[in-house]
């Protein structure tokens, strides 16, 4: 049996949290029951989510404007990876078109 058909992945309704240091937005994910710290950079929120500036609120509501579509693209990732992950403004790229 794969890893990807036994792996469990959870999104908890928690807020994500700024990292102004790292440009990120870091969020937990619950993976096999274990949270894992994962994130999607401001590039990605600006190209993608309609955040219009690395100011935090404006992150936050980007975040929560595309909590669906990086949830998918995180699990998606996690899925391939096994563990943490990083979404870049390139994975949502491959979606839009």
């Amino acid at each position: 049996m794969n890893r990807e058909s036994v792996m469990q992945v959870h999104f908890p309704e928690e807020s994500p949290v700024f990292d102004g240091a790292s440009m990120l937005m870091r969020f937990v994910v619950h993976l096999d029951g274990e949270p894992v710290v994962c994130a999607i950079t401001v590039e990605a929120l600006e190209d993608h989510f309609g955040a219009r500036s690395a100011l935090e609120a404006m992150l936050c509501g980007a975040f929560e404007r595309g909590r669906e579509s990086i949830r998918a693209a995180c699990e998606d990732a996690i899925r391939e990876t096994g563990g943490s992950v990083v979404l870049h403004s390139g994975q949502f790229r491959l979606v839009d078109e």
